[in-house]
């Protein structure tokens, strides 16, 4: 293992591919507000009662508020068919999970909804016609500096030369090493915990007035701000001033993940291990470093 070795980002992919969706929303090509039905080509969310004067939005979706069913993705073995997104998006064989349709009013509550990252996911190939990883690659990815990320799912020979293998609690491995996740923007990015890190940092200098990480000063301000129950545009926030933190967590079969950083103080952390750890070992380590580095929620 080295730093380059990649890892699966699990629900962190969710903060990444935001930004993806919101330089599209700077370009005018997609809005926050507006029925996410008319920019989606392929597919269209079903109208039912629950839509009839709330409609599905990219806000809702990226601060889980959309109404949308399936919280998360438990993904495919190595080896296994595999189904297209339109498949996913309908619950349809060979998916392992149910059909992504909105069960509650749009903006009624928070609920938790990879489902609808994945909604995001077609709209963005429909708006872009590129397949998502390469969207991705050249709108966030490249600009950032993540030189060793991709959404490929599944990967190259060449890449998956280059991960590391998952395992769940108790030291079991993964057969096949990882599962494959054709819902790429909800659980499909590979990473480094140093290309994260570059995630985050890149919204920290652009809340300051920097334009690195492709969105305005203004989107930024967007995207960390609560929009429903102190979740933000494609994060999770906490505290306030110079303590507002934004943050995500992921797991996938067999890797777990967490990225956390300081709007303001430059200050935050990432780790990513190859394990399904139910032990709580991440948190402590975030908690140490916060002890040693004196970040401002710190007693």
């Amino acid at each position: 293992m080295t730093t380059s070795t990649l890892f699966q980002a699990g629900s962190v992919s969710k903060s990444v591919a935001a930004l993806g969706a919101l330089r599209l929303v700077e370009h005018n090509r997609l809005s926050l507000d507006a029925d996410v039905n008319t920019k989606l080509q392929t597919w269209k969310v079903p109208e039912n009662e629950f839509t009839k004067e709330k409609k599905v939005t990219l806000r809702g979706i990226l601060s889980h508020s959309a109404g949308l069913t399936v919280h998360g993705f438990p993904g495919y073995a190595v080896g296994k068919p595999v189904p297209t997104l339109v498949q996913v998006l309908n619950g349809e064989a060979p998916a392992n999970t149910s059909a992504i349709r909105a069960d509650i009013i749009p903006g009624s509550k928070l609920r938790y909804s990879g489902g609808g990252y994945t909604v995001m996911q077609q709209m963005i190939i429909d708006v872009t016609g590129k397949p998502f990883p390469q969207f991705m690659q050249e709108a966030v990815l490249k600009p950032l500096g993540m030189t060793n990320s991709t959404y490929e799912q599944p990967l190259s020979e060449e890449l998956a030369a280059t991960t590391a293998s998952g395992y769940y609690p108790k030291g079991k491995a993964v057969k096949g090493r990882w599962h494959i996740y054709p819902e790429m923007a909800a659980a499909g990015l590979w990473t480094t915990a140093s290309d994260l890190a570059r995630f985050a940092i890149s919204i920290q200098h652009s809340l300051g007035g920097g334009s690195n990480s492709g969105i305005s000063q203004s989107m930024t301000r967007q995207m960390l701000t609560s929009q429903k129950d102190n979740d933000g545009l494609g994060v999770f926030l906490s505290g306030d001033g110079r303590g507002l933190r934004f943050s995500h967590g992921g797991r996938d079969e067999g890797f777990d993940a967490t990225m956390t950083a300081f709007a303001e103080t430059g200050q935050g952390a990432v780790i990513m291990i190859n394990a399904n750890d139910d032990s709580g070992s991440v948190s402590r380590i975030v908690e140490a470093i916060a002890r040693e580095y004196h970040w401002p929620d710190q007693p």
